[in-house]
């Protein structure tokens, strides 16, 4: 295919820089109480997380085995800690060494979340000082602590602050948040995932990011993190379908990317669906995702939709330059063919810019070059007598409907009628096609829907045409999306459209 995705090097710059695993409380544990540590514990109670794993890296694309360095906390003497997701996610082996100590512990992730990017693991061993959470109100102007071993350092760091927002919203790259605590005691990379504790050593909140140009250190409130402890404890994930995910930074001209997956977890909806390390997740349910170089997007989809949903994904492979569609909890990622051109070969390129358009409705959704600016979303009645839900772009839409000199696309859609056979939606457009050369005809399938085509030249002497008619699998409602093609520039816009069209219904 002929999509390019930009992988940059200054995936985290200017965007908040990730600074390790996350802090924890005790389970059940009450600040201080039932055998926490004070603040003078804190440090024997910190833990330094080494991860080793295989790891895509959006940098430049490549997949290798590598070894990160967190932080984290116990929250309880029996060796549960608590850490950021993005501290342990993928990782094929994990191990701890507690309180800056030589000796080496292995751990076992239990539970983790991508959104909220808070992950429990259990660490070989018994009788751990552990810290418990502060209780009542965190204030703003409160005096706080953050521990953890950054940048690597096998030594524990321990800087002071306040806090300067007590509760605000989060989103980032690797997460998002709806309540976190902005501060000043400065963390940096490696720092993420350990706690930040109040002067009695009592647990306020998870480091997790900062933006160090602004002196901004963010973690993750208190009350985020006991949400979902219980949960995380008992082996649950939460907000997750298995992928190690981090927005790629907008493109050139402001325009999103998509959602990189540095690993898949084994066993996942997303190791089921097939999604690989390097893909890059374009849309989930018909929604763009990372408009904003965050994974809100990505996250509200997963809050709306369950993580036992089925719900719909478009990937592009840098590895093939190729596009995908499936489903997490539905059908594994098939390539999308697109109708006269074959399976994306990665022949050619197309740097244009293209934009999203709706129906009136905002049920169908297709991406087309910018440049198509005349758009119409109006239903319409078709064959049959049937009521069409309707969206169609060109550069001008009469000349588009009138000739065969402008490119443009339709894509119509109905409810599902025993008259709506794709024969009799092919014969509605004869008189149409008898300007033209059939080139081909053939079955189709993206992934998500499947029916039939057939593809045409010489339209008027001049343009290629190309009709689908495809209906997802519970045979609901019909699609009907045709391209005209007037001038080789446009041909990828052929392949763009069949990788995104979709349909809410």
């Amino acid at each position: 295919m002929s999509r390019s995705v930009p992988i940059r090097a200054a995936i985290a710059a200017s965007v908040l820089l990730a600074t390790g695993t996350l802090a924890g409380c005790a389970g059940g544990g009450d600040g201080g109480a039932g055998g926490a540590v004070g603040f003078d514990g804190v440090q024997s109670a910190t833990i330094q997380i080494e991860s080793e794993g295989t790891f895509a890296n959006p940098d430049d694309g490549q997949t290798s085995e590598e070894a990160g360095l967190g932080s984290g906390f116990f929250i309880s003497a029996d060796g549960l800690a608590l850490t950021n997701n993005h501290v342990v996610a993928g990782a094929g082996t994990t191990k701890v060494h507690v309180g800056g100590g030589d000796e080496e512990y292995s751990a076992e992730i239990l539970g983790s979340s991508e959104c909220l990017d808070l992950a429990v693991i259990k660490v070989d061993g018994s009788s751990f000082p552990f810290l418990g959470w502060q209780k009542g109100d965190i204030t703003t102007g409160e005096e706080v602590y953050a521990a953890g071993f950054p940048l690597g350092d096998p030594d524990f760091t321990l800087t002071k602050g306040i806090v300067s927002k007590n509760d605000t919203s989060g989103q980032t790259a690797w997460a998002s948040i709806d309540h976190i605590i902005e501060h000043d005691a400065k963390i940096r990379p490696g720092n993420s995932g350990g706690p930040l504790v109040n002067a009695s050593g009592q647990v306020v909140g998870v480091n997790y990011a900062s933006v160090a140009e602004l002196d901004s250190n963010f973690a993750i409130h208190r009350d985020e993190a006991q949400k979902v402890i219980d949960k995380l404890e008992a082996g649950e994930d939460v907000l997750s379908l298995g992928v190690n995910a981090q927005a790629l930074p907008l493109d050139d001209d402001g325009n999103p990317v998509g959602v990189w997956v540095s690993s898949v977890t084994a066993g996942s909806p997303a190791d089921k669906a097939g999604i690989l390390p390097g893909d890059v997740l374009l849309r989930m349910a018909g929604t763009t995702l990372a408009t904003e170089a965050s994974l809100e997007q990505y996250c509200d989809v997963i809050k709306t939709q369950g993580v036992d949903a089925t719900i719909d994904v478009d990937v592009y492979r840098p590895s093939e330059d190729a596009l995908y569609r499936g489903q997490f909890n539905g059908k594994e990622l098939e390539a999308v063919t697109v109708p006269g051109i074959g399976a994306p070969t990665g022949s050619g390129s197309d740097d244009r810019e293209y934009v999203t358009v709706n129906d009136d409705s905002g049920v169908l959704s297709v991406e087309v070059p910018a440049d198509w600016t005349d758009v119409d979303g109006a239903a319409f009645e078709g064959i049959g007598g049937h009521q069409f839900i309707d969206v169609r772009a060109s550069t001008n839409l009469q000349q588009f409907s009138e000739s065969w000199g402008t490119s443009g696309v339709t894509v119509s859609a109905a409810e599902m009628a025993d008259d709506l056979t794709p024969q009799a939606i092919f014969d509605s457009y004869a008189g149409l096609t008898a300007q033209c050369t059939p080139t081909g005809a053939d079955a189709y399938s993206d992934g998500v829907y499947e029916g039939q085509y057939q593809y045409f030249s010489q339209c008027g002497g001049q343009s290629d045409y190309v009709i689908v008619v495809a209906y997802p699998e519970d045979q609901s409602f019909v699609l009907v999306v045709t391209v005209a093609i007037a001038s080789d520039a446009d041909l990828p816009a052929i392949e763009h459209v069949m990788g995104s069209f979709a349909a809410t219904f």
